[in-house]
């Protein structure tokens, strides 16, 4: 068997929202887990489904507490290595960095979810119209800013699509790279790639996959109240415990941020040419293979 050749850290990212630096001083533990996804592709839902697996399908689980985003410079990593060293549970930590950003530990498990672009761009509109003046002063006045600052988004979504495609993320992070970045890893015996579209179509199914991959086991008697647990209505249900502050950065609360976790809202509104232009785009950026998996999944 050949040896296995690790991916390195390339460069350090720092922006409105980034610090990557944080990987560099994070001990890892023999069992950590990592959540890897590009934003609005079903980060909090695996989330909730990690803990509802740790914790055996426990009711309040304080997930956005247990399961912090390293790389976002709000708090700081000194804030968040804290408590992060201090967790004596299982870790499942949260990145929406590229591969070559992070620091990669033989010791983690990583899965990562891919969600068809224009389905994050919904999701992506929503949260941006919705946050509110605390969420972009945490994010543009707080110290350590580095880059510009992040503005209020395009008057429809339509436009806020143009601008995001035709600048390759904006107005976060490119889009294209971090799924090739994600998907040229995939070999390795501790990555697992999922599409969203997983959970949408098989809920039950992804909940086991993900268990059997990392080794957790489900008591059956508890499966009922995992699986209630992890459905969509659910977690807006209870935002207060899954979202971030609760939801006291946007308008509406959680409810917002989890907003309707559908996919192909985009179907009826976006121009046929611009979807074809992404498709195509996505063809040219990451191949047939992976952009079929990308959009195929829809």
């Amino acid at each position: 068997m050949s040896e296995i050749t690790w991916p390195t850290k390339q460069r350090e990212i720092h922006s409105n929202h980034y610090d990557s630096t944080i990987w560099n001083d994070l001990k890892f533990r023999d069992d950590d887990i990592i959540i890897g996804t590009y934003g609005k592709c079903g980060t909090t839902w695996l989330q909730q489904i990690l803990g509802q697996l740790l914790f055996d399908g426990a009711e309040g689980l304080p997930i956005a507490d247990m399961s912090p985003w390293m790389d976002l410079r709000v708090p700081p990593k000194a804030v968040k290595l804290e408590m992060v060293e201090a967790q004596t549970h299982r870790r499942f930590l949260k990145t929406h960095l590229p591969v070559d950003a992070l620091v990669f530990s033989p010791k983690a498990k990583y899965i990562y979810v891919v969600r068809d672009g224009r389905d994050v761009v919904w999701s992506l509109y929503n949260h941006h119209v919705t946050a509110n003046d605390t969420w972009y002063a945490a994010l543009n006045e707080t110290p350590g800013l580095v880059g510009p600052k992040i503005g209020r988004p395009a008057d429809t979504v339509q436009e806020y699509f143009r601008l995001w495609l035709e600048q390759d993320g904006f107005p976060i992070w490119p889009f294209f790279e971090h799924v090739r970045s994600w998907w040229a890893i995939r070999h390795l015996p501790n990555v697992k790639l999922m599409h969203y579209s997983d959970f949408k179509r098989d809920l039950q199914g992804a909940i086991r996959g993900v268990a059997d991959y990392l080794g957790i086991p489900i008591r059956e008697e508890k499966w009922p109240e995992i699986l209630a647990h992890c459905h969509i209505d659910y977690m807006r249900d209870h935002g207060d415990k899954t979202v971030p502050l609760g939801g006291a950065f946007w308008e509406g609360g959680a409810k917002s941020f989890i907003f309707k976790g559908k996919n192909g809202r985009w179907r009826d509104e976006i121009d046929p040419a611009m979807s074809a232009a992404y498709e195509a785009r996505a063809r040219a950026e990451l191949g047939d293979e992976c952009a079929t998996w990308l959009l195929g999944n829809g």
